[in-house]
């Protein structure tokens, strides 16, 4: 597909019109929504990862260190650079995107924003290097406040947490989710595939409540095409 030419950050809609084309195989070769550099805990730099991205022939992106956007706005810049230099490469689409810490109904569990305004307010207390505390930290607050800039609200990994994903999916849909981490590769496989019966279970429940379904590698290591 012709991603819009809308500044890559906030093009909510070519983000929405990607995720309903996405399919098991889509990554790590052609599309990563999850990934940390060393603005969080991951081991990338971010022009590191930019520069591995583009060798590994993405089309779509999101770094989503945990509450941090600076390595997205380091990768922004070495991108903006890149298109003023009319370079021959072929570079992927970027999208803003972080990674928070939240509550939901007493169940720690991760959010991923994507394409939010990074200028906007309700954002501000969630970008600060640090997971919220007290009722910023509630799930319905986190998703408010992503809406709010403008963005879209994925629960990462659905089977990761001390609850099964047919209780969180259900309950993260009533709060206005907007999609689930349906392909991710459980127990770090090498190489990466997406684990098939998490994923089964996720694109059953997606399809249920009406949900985006993504992906990502979630890396934390020296290569975009594995999680460690």
């Amino acid at each position: 597909m012709v991603l819009s030419t809308v500044k890559p950050s906030v093009d909510v809609q070519g983000l929405k019109e990607v995720w309903a084309t996405l399919q098991k195989d889509s990554c790590p070769y052609h599309y990563n929504f999850h990934m940390h550099t060393i603005c969080s805990d991951g081991q990338l730099s971010p022009v590191d990862l930019m520069e591995q991205a583009v060798k590994i022939g993405l089309k779509g992106m999101a770094i989503t260190d945990h509450h941090s956007v600076k390595g997205y706005q380091i990768a922004q810049t070495w991108l903006d650079e890149k298109h003023q230099l009319g370079s021959d490469a072929r570079l992927p689409h970027l999208w803003t995107g972080v990674e928070v810490t939240s509550d939901l109904f007493g169940t720690e569990v991760h959010l991923l924003g994507y394409g939010f305004s990074l200028e906007h307010p309700a954002m501000t207390r969630y970008l600060q290097g640090e997971r919220p505390k007290a009722n910023d930290a509630y799930a319905v607050n986190v998703i408010h406040a992503i809406h709010q800039a403008g963005g879209l609200v994925v629960l990462a990994h659905p089977s990761r947490y001390h609850c099964s994903a047919e209780r969180l999916i259900p309950a993260a849909a009533r709060l206005g989710i907007d999609g689930i981490e349906a392909f991710y590769a459980y127990g770090n496989p090498k190489p990466w595939t997406t684990s098939i019966k998490e994923t089964e279970k996720a694109l059953q429940l997606s399809e249920s409540y009406q949900l985006f379904n993504t992906c990502g590698t979630d890396t934390h290591g020296k290569s975009l095409l594995q999680r460690i």
